[in-house]
């Protein structure tokens, strides 16, 4: 049951990263407070309020029924323009930045929070200019829900102003790359903070059965607490085989089982593995290295041309790489001390391959970038000390092939001696 719950939970929390999930939220939560205000007109709010403060009511049928009028064709054309401007975004980020951004930019909380006070305003203002009665007395008029509509048009006045500055600074590619950068950044501390690891504490899986996935997609999360849980229950040691931020097709490799596993507990192991179309960064930190060295990329290109962007997501790479490094190629999720799942990761040596592959491939022929390479490289080198050989004959390697595609292409003598002076 505890199982079935957690389930449910997650795919509530994945509803989260749709777009229409908060406005649908607030559309909702709007009609909900129109027919609350409905039931407090119908017991006399407003003639009670027309008594005691008559300056808080308006008691205007005609001056009432404009107001509303004006207000839902005003939101009407603020939430149009407001969303076209996103649109323009979006199709700015894919054309100048990378297409790998646009999930992370649509998933944009607050605005989807405006666009939802927005619709509830709308459909708060629609219904109660339905409510009012064209042949009422002033008693009669819900003065007091026309004093609310005046008030949500002020907040989405308030929310659109917000909105243009929020939408003036998301575009700039700095800001998009700090976001990306912050959130890869807090998703690696946390994993680092909570690693145990212990090469003895699990055996090797090579000869353990194995379980096919039932569908294709991005492996987006893996509940290994749970997975853990249930090994513990059926005292079973669990080998995901499939590295999380990956594509997995049908047929592949889930996972691997010490000894045969019973169909309902392969199903309720296989419950705790979300797919998903897209990725996000805030599931996997892999994806962040993906996203800056394709801005990186994209800036080198002879159609943008920005090697200054180039520069920068430079920059972001090698602190992330900084942290990355502080992080095991393997993790087991334990149990009183007793390793129960083992849970694959995309190692050092194959990330930072994927990433100075594209990054050589092209932006070898610029010498500044070239140095700016170098200079990550050896920073990195420099983190990782004496003691780490692995990872510092990882890092040499790639010095030497970035080197040597450099030698490659770049033909002023003076430029290859300066390149070579810094290795």
């Amino acid at each position: 049951m505890k199982d079935k719950l957690l389930f449910f939970l997650r795919k509530i929390y994945r509803l989260t990263d749709k777009i229409a999930f908060y406005p649908t939220l607030l559309a909702v939560l709007g009609l909900v407070f129109t027919y609350v205000l409905i039931y407090l007109e119908e017991n006399g709010i407003s003639k009670y309020l027309l008594d005691t403060f008559p300056s808080l009511v308006i008691n205007n049928t005609e001056t009432a029924r404009s107001l509303l009028t004006t207000f839902v064709g005003g939101l009407i054309s603020i939430m149009v323009f407001s969303f076209s401007m996103v649109m323009i975004l979006l199709n700015q980020a894919s054309s100048n930045f990378s297409p790998r951004l646009l999930p992370g930019l649509i998933s944009n909380r607050r605005h989807q929070i405006i666009l939802g006070l927005y619709i509830a305003s709308i459909l708060y203002c629609t219904f109660i200019l339905v409510y009012i009665e064209p042949n009422g007395d002033k008693y009669q008029l819900p003065g007091f829900a026309v004093l609310f509509a005046i008030i949500f048009m002020v907040v989405c006045l308030g929310a659109f102003i917000y909105f243009i500055h929020s939408i003036s600074q998301g575009i700039q590619i700095n800001n998009i790359m700090d976001k990306i950068f912050n959130i890869s950044k807090q998703r690696m501390l946390y994993l680092i903070e909570n690693e145990k690891y212990n090469e003895g504490d699990f055996p090797n899986s090579s000869n353990w059965d194995e379980y096919e996935s039932k569908q294709s997609g991005y492996l987006q999360n893996v509940s290994v607490k749970n997975i853990a849980n249930i090994a513990k229950d059926n005292k079973v040691k669990i080998d995901v085989a499939v590295v999380k931020g990956l594509f997995i097709s049908e047929k592949n490799t889930l996972f691997k089982s010490e000894k045969e596993l019973e169909d309902e507990v392969i199903d309720s192991i296989t419950e705790h593995f979300d797919f998903s179309k897209s990725e996000f960064v805030d599931d996997n930190y892999v994806l962040a290295f993906k996203q800056i060295t394709e801005v990186a990329v994209k800036a080198m290109s002879p159609g943008i041309n920005d090697p200054g962007t180039a520069l920068n997501a430079i920059d972001y790479l090698s602190q992330l790489f900084a942290i990355r490094i502080q992080k095991k190629d393997k993790s087991f999720i334990y149990i009183d001390d007793v390793a129960y799942v083992s849970m694959a990761t995309v190692n050092f040596k194959t990330l930072i391959f994927q990433v100075m592959a594209e990054l050589r491939t092209y932006c070898k022929h610029d010498v500044v970038i070239v140095e700016k390479l170098l200079i990550m490289l050896f920073h990195l080198k420099k983190i990782v000390g004496k003691e780490n050989v692995n990872y510092r004959n990882i890092i040499d390697e790639e010095i030497a092939n970035l080197i040597l595609d450099a030698e490659d292409v770049i033909t002023n003598e003076r430029d290859l001696s300066y390149i070579k002076s810094i290795a």
